[in-house]
C-alpha cells in the first residue's frame, strides 16, 4: 500500500437489519435459500459502499456473509458435529455451547473464495480478508477426537493454508488471521501457536496479518478487561517471538485501552495496524482523538508501517455508530497524514 497511513477495519461490520438481527453475535438470518444468497451479496455491496464513503483505504467484506468470525468457517469443514454440543469456557472468560470435533477435520471445498471473487469484482481498492486463527478455532470447540489442542491447531493450520492460497488467487491483497486467543494462552502461543500460524501462511505471496485484540465490545469481554488492572501488558508475552515470525502485519488494540503504547517497540520492523477506534462504546471518536492515538503510536512504529484501524470488529454496534466511527478513523488519519507530509 503506497498511501501513507492507509486505513482499514479489523473485521466485522454491522449487517443490515433486513438480513440479520442488529447488534447481535451469532444472529440468525432473516432470509432463506435463494433470498439469503442474494441478501448476503446485497449486504456485501452496501458494506463496501459504507467503507468507500467513509474513506477507508483497505476494504473488506465486513463479514456480511458469516454469522460469526470463527464458527462460519468451521461449519464448512468435515469432522465437526454442530448437533453434538458441549459447554466450554471460551478464552477462560465465558461459557458457551459449542460444536464437537468427532473425526478428522478436513476442507472439501473453498469457504469464502466465491465471496472474495465477488468483492474483487466490485472494487479496485486493496482488499483484506479475515480468517480465524488456528488457536482461536480450537478454543471455540469441544475436541473429543484429537484430544490435543496442539494437534488440532496444526490440522486447522493446514486447512487455513489451503483457503488462504485460494483467497490470494482470487485477488485478496492481505489475509488476516484473527487470534484473540493469543492474549490469553501465552505459553501455548510461544510453544506452538505462532508456529501453527506460520504454517497457515506458508507459501503465500500476498501480505499476511494477525489480529490480536481484547475481544468484541460484549459484556463478557468488558468485564474481563476490568480485572486486568491499570496496565494491560498481555502483548508483552508474545510480541518478541511474533516479531521474529513470518507474519507481515500485527493488528492490535490501542484506543481507550490500557495497553502501554511502548509495547509496540517489541515488534519494531513489522507493519502495525493500530486500533484507534474503540468498539466497546457507542460514543463516536472525534478525528482529533483518533489522531492523538496515532501520534502516540508513531513514537514506536515508522510512519510507512502504520495502518490506522479499529480495535476489533463492530458487529455488536448500531450501523450508524459504526459508520460514524469509520468516518472518524479516516478523518483522524488524514490529520496525521497531513502533519507528516508537511514536515
Amino acid at each position: 500500500m503506497k498511501k501513507l497511513l492507509p486505513t482499514s477495519t479489523s473485521g466485522s461490520l454491522p449487517k443490515p437489519s433486513w438480513l440479520a438481527q442488529p447488534e447481535t453475535l451469532w444472529s440468525p438470518w432473516k432470509l432463506q435459500d435463494g433470498e439469503l444468497v442474494d441478501g448476503k451479496r446485497d449486504a456485501l455491496r452496501l458494506c463496501l459502499d459504507d467503507q468507500l464513503r467513509a474513506g477507508i483505504d483497505i476494504v473488506s467484506d465486513g463479514e456480511q456473509t458469516r454469522q460469526h468470525f470463527v464458527t462460519t468457517f468451521i461449519e464448512h469443514l468435515d469432522g465437526v458435529d454442530f448437533e453434538k454440543r458441549e459447554i466450554v469456557k471460551i478464552r477462560n472468560r465465558y461459557e458457551a455451547s459449542v460444536p464437537s470435533v468427532v473425526g478428522d477435520v478436513a476442507r472439501q471445498k473453498p469457504v469464502f473464495v466465491d465471496d472474495a471473487k465477488f468483492l474483487r469484482q466490485l472494487t479496485d481498492q486493496p482488499i483484506k480478508w479475515a480468517l480465524p486463527g488456528p488457536m482461536t478455532m480450537i478454543d471455540t470447540l469441544y475436541d473429543g477426537h484429537y484430544k490435543s489442542r496442539e494437534k488440532l491447531a496444526w490440522k486447522f493450520a493446514e486447512i487455513l493454508n489451503q483457503e488462504a492460497k485460494e483467497l490470494e488467487a482470487a485477488g485478496v491483497d492481505i489475509i488476516q488471521f484473527d487470534e484473540p486467543a493469543f492474549n490469553v494462552f501465552f505459553d501455548e502461543v510461544n510453544d506452538w501457536g505462532i508456529a501453527a500460524l506460520e504454517k497457515a501462511v506458508e507459501g503465500l505471496k500476498c501480505e499476511t496479518a494477525v489480529h490480536i485484540c481484547y475481544g468484541y465490545g460484549i459484556k463478557a469481554n468488558t468485564d474481563w478487561k476490568k480485572t486486568l488492572g491499570s496496565e494491560w501488558r498481555q502483548y508483552e508475552e508474545i510480541f518478541p517471538k511474533l516479531q521474529k515470525s513470518a507474519i507481515d502485519i500485527v493488528s492490535l488494540e490501542c484506543q481507550n485501552s490500557r495497553v502501554p503504547m511502548e509495547l509496540i517497540e517489541l515488534i519494531r520492523g513489522k507493519k502495525v495496524m493500530v486500533g484507534a477506534i474503540d468498539v466497546a462504546t457507542h460514543t463516536i471518536e472525534t478525528p482529533e482523538q483518533v489522531a492523538e492515538t496515532l501520534r502516540k503510536a508513531l513514537q514506536f512504529v515508522d510512519a510507512n508501517k502504520l495502518y490506522p484501524c479499529t480495535n476489533c470488529g463492530m458487529t455488536p454496534l448500531p450501523r450508524h455508530v459504526a459508520n460514524g466511527k469509520l468516518n472518524a478513523l479516516s478523518a483522524g488519519a488524514d490529520i496525521v497524514r497531513r502533519e507528516l507530509l508537511a514536515k
